[in-house]
């Protein structure tokens, strides 16, 4: 019989990485107007980049986490500044610039394949472990949550509180508007992809953590964040924190039926597959209707 305490307090883990991983996806989407698939390779990177300074030069995760965000955040500022920037301003359309993406992802992921190689990596780091009658918990999991839900309070302060936030907002929901009124959108788009590829570190070190590290680690949780940032509505935060977790409970459940029906549990993408096919049918704006634009 399932443990449906362990399953929801899993479904918080899983939600919590989802959503630090798709707030950058999310609002980029949102100001830069297409999908960037290279968003698993910064994921991925975020995570070597972690395992370099924690494991292989033995600085631990206190170091790895702000170098990773500030590594990988110049990175994403660099994709958007040195192709999709020049790309849009020669009247690339969504397409042209999701196939750009794609093949970016496919240099930034062999290159790393290249450094790191293709065999499974793992962080060896030590997690204090807690068992309280049914309900597993470890530090590492307490950590996961804790950072999604501080991320969600700093977001949230910084999107309603301050010029910078309230410029995001502005852009994402009327660019032509909010260069009218002197906000210059090229300098929020980039440092948003700044923050958005730092946020991918960090999510995608997590994500390493709790399971391995090679070249594809993002593009394994690629559609399910996707999924989150469709769900929640495009450049919508506050949607995302609902849709987040709205998945992570989705897949955890759907991997008891699939274990209950005798089927192989890495058929759990196909959860979010489907919820993401089912918005587009039924409500492409996602649970945008019900928030203020984020």
């Amino acid at each position: 019989m399932a443990d449906w305490l362990q399953i929801l307090f899993n479904s918080a883990i899983t939600g919590s990485i989802y959503l630090i991983g798709a707030v950058g996806l999310t609002l980029t989407y949102g100001l830069s107007k297409f999908p960037n698939f290279a968003h698993a390779e910064l994921l991925t990177l975020g995570a070597f980049v972690g395992y370099l300074l924690s494991e292989q030069l033995g600085l631990g995760l206190g170091i790895a986490f702000p170098v990773a965000f500030l590594l990988t955040g110049v990175v994403g500022f660099l994709c958007y500044r040195s192709v999709f920037q020049p790309l849009a301003r020669r009247g690339a359309t969504i397409i042209h610039l999701m196939v750009a993406s794609i093949g970016l992802g496919f240099v930034l992921r062999y290159s790393m394949g290249s450094v790191w190689g293709w065999k499974p990596l793992y962080f060896v780091a030590k997690w204090p472990s807690l068992d309280m009658g049914p309900l597993r918990i470890t530090g590492l999991w307490v950590w996961i949550i804790f950072s999604a839900v501080g991320l969600s309070v700093i977001m949230h302060f910084i999107l309603i509180k301050t010029k910078i936030g309230k410029a995001i907002r502005a852009s994402s929901s009327n660019p032509e508007l909010a260069k009218a009124s002197g906000v210059n959108t090229d300098s929020v788009i980039l440092l948003t992809w700044f923050v958005g590829a730092g946020l991918a570190a960090i999510a995608g070190i997590f994500r390493a953590a709790n399971t391995q590290i090679w070249p594809m680690t993002g593009w394994d949780i690629i559609l399910p964040i996707f999924a989150v940032a469709i769900l929640g509505g495009i450049g919508n935060f506050y949607g995302s924190i609902v849709a987040a977790f709205i998945i992570g409970l989705a897949e955890n459940c759907g991997v008891v039926a699939l274990m209950a029906l005798g089927f192989s549990t890495s058929y759990r993408i196909a959860v979010a597959f489907l919820i993401l096919i089912i918005t587009l049918i039924v409500k492409p704006q996602g649970l945008a209707m019900f928030f203020r634009r984020g």
